[in-house]
């Protein structure tokens, strides 16, 4: 058997991750690792992969994560042993459920140092353990074309009945780390920068069969539906019910606030929901979760290909690989099915609007309303409220305007600003990330970028509220109101702050705004957008439960009023 040196390892590694079509490359500093980072200068320098570099693993994992997403190809992130790897696992996590081909690269001692105690030697071969779709510990010395082969394939969904995901190579490399005395790097062949800007997606559908009985079915569009569930909704003629991260949020047939209006075509209703299809995963709201757990309604799921969100079996819908069997289950709408959503929704959605335009000061809704409506190129709306304030208030475009990404795989807030970074890098065009306060802090080490590295077009609007606000319109809401457990729900939940983000972002020099209207908010929104800004919108969470009584309230009335005529 030939010993390779762990230079010549790590060239025909990278080699062969190249030929698979990664390209690009998150690097995190390191000296176990030092093999990978060199044979990637030396594609890097003849044009083959683009390199970004991050000091802190946990970000790199997200940002690589943001690349894979905006690429559609897989992303690699390279991270030296020890506690680097395990930083890497909430990406790990958040790829897994959601189908993103990520590759991790773990450098790892040899085999006669693992054991031993010697410096930042712990047992990385499955650390990820089921969180991957493949694993590898490939030894030092050991030629790793095929499990490099392997691994891009599992996580390109090359396998059959196994979705797309991360996958470890677990590499050992044994001394010298470094290029050999005399050993140059090549000439630089420029430096390639590759980029997709892929423009938001549109689908046609042949008009449903005439034969197909009516219907009152609905179109549910969770995250990652595409834009088929908005073509099937117009081909049947069906209401589209369609979260925002679906990319399926336009068009004739979608209903803006829908998740205020599923009461009203419940089972006591004139028109009850008899039947529901769904495409991609709903992750956003109670009602609709009720809505699928109702056993007097059937529901169907279209899953062409192998999902990662659900275990088989372990939900109610019935899974329907083709359109043709989803047209047969789920018929067509008639006229007056449509027209009622459409009429409540319209009625709705000014409702909606009066409540908001009533008060000055920009909340939650108003923003995610004004951030919808502005967003050009990306979209990226972070965990917890935001993404909900949008799916309440966003109005539903004739076009869709841009492309949404959310991190739902596992709804964490950690890794947003990274993963919008990415986003950014891996396509190339102006990116808008939404989050709250919080989410914000837990990824504020996300602006940091290195001398020399890119800086990305993106726009980041933080709505600043001093803490948590999404308890306090859940059940924790109630609980703080009844002052039975004094500031328990406001420290324990709430995690109240008075971080100054314009320092913040002085520091890692990224420009900063401050409004607190939504007059100023709009303005902020329609300046051009320049390498990286903060828009920071300062508003207060007191009151905001109030605030959603109220909106339910008025759009109560407002369909109510409609469908009685």
């Amino acid at each position: 058997m030939t010993f390779l040196n762990s230079l010549e390892a790590a060239r025909i590694a990278v080699g062969i991750m190249l030929d698979g079509g990664v390209r690009h490359v998150v690097v995190c500093p390191g000296s176990r690792s030092a093999p990978m980072a060199y044979a990637l200068a030396e594609a890097s320098a003849a044009g083959r992969v683009e390199l970004l570099v991050r000091i802190d693993e946990r970000s790199a994992g997200f940002t690589a994560l943001g690349l894979a997403l905006s690429t559609g190809s897989p992303a690699a992130v390279v991270t030296t042993s020890g506690t680097a790897v395990g930083n890497l696992m909430p990406a790990v996590m958040e790829a897994n459920h959601a189908a993103v081909p990520l590759l991790v690269i773990s450098a790892d001692r040899p085999e006669e140092l693992r054991g031993t105690g010697a410096n930042q030697t712990t047992v990385q071969p499955d650390l990820f353990g089921e969180q991957v779709r493949f694993a590898v510990d490939v030894p030092a010395g050991t030629d790793p074309q095929r499990a490099v082969e392997t691994a891009l394939s599992a996580a390109t969904g090359a396998f059959p009945d196994l979705p797309p995901g991360p996958v470890q190579l677990n590499l050992a490399f044994r001394d010298p780390l470094v290029p050999a005395a005399g050993e140059k790097m090549p000439a630089a062949a420029g430096t390639q920068r590759f980029r997709v800007g892929a423009e938001p997606l549109v689908m046609n559908l042949p008009p449903a069969p005439e034969h197909l009985p009516e219907r009152r079915t609905v179109v549910l569009a969770g995250h990652d539906a595409g834009p088929v569930a908005e073509a099937f909704a117009r081909a049947h003629s069906l209401p589209l019910l369609a979260e925002p991260s679906s990319n399926a949020r336009f068009g004739p047939n979608a209903v803006g606030p829908y998740r205020l209006l599923l009461e009203h075509f419940g089972p006591d209703s004139a028109q009850p929901i008899e039947r529901v299809v769904l495409f991609g995963r709903p992750t956003l709201s109670r009602p609709v979760a009720a809505l699928l757990a109702r056993p007097d309604v059937p529901s169907a799921l279209y899953q062409p290909v192998p999902v990662a969100w659900y275990e088989p079996g372990r939900r109610t819908e019935l899974p329907l690989e083709s359109l043709a069997d989803l047209a047969d289950f789920a018929g067509r709408g008639s006229g007056g099915w449509l027209d009622a959503w459409l009429l409540a929704g319209s009625a709705a959605q000014h409702a909606l609007d009066g409540v908001l335009s009533a008060e000055a000061p920009a909340r939650g809704p108003s923003v995610a309303s004004l951030v919808w409506k502005h967003a050009r190129g990306q979209l990226l709306l972070g965990s917890s409220n935001g993404i909900r304030d949008v799916d309440l208030a966003g109005l539903p475009a004739p076009e869709p305007a841009a492309t949404v990404y959310a991190n739902r795989g596992l709804a964490g807030i950690d890794g947003t600003i990274s993963t919008a970074t990415g986003l950014a890098i891996g396509a190339g065009q102006d990116t808008t990330v939404l989050l709250g306060d919080v989410t914000f802090l837990h990824d504020a080490g996300g602006l940091l970028l290195g001398a020399g590295e890119d800086e990305p077009t993106l726009r980041i609007v933080v709505l600043n509220d001093s803490g948590g606000a999404i308890f306090g319109l859940l059940e924790h809401g109630a609980v703080e109101e009844s002052g039975n457990y004094g500031d328990a729900v406001e420290r324990l939940f709430s995690t109240p702050h008075s971080v100054d983000i314009a320092a913040l972002a002085a520091a890692y020099g990224v420009g900063h705004s401050a409004v607190s209207t939504t007059a100023g908010l709009a303005e902020a929104l329609g300046q051009p957008l320049q390498g990286r800004t903060i828009i920071e919108v300062r508003t207060n969470r007191r009151g905001l439960r109030g605030l959603h009584a109220r909106i339910k309230e008025a759009v109560a009335a407002a369909v109510e009023g409609v469908l009685a005529g």
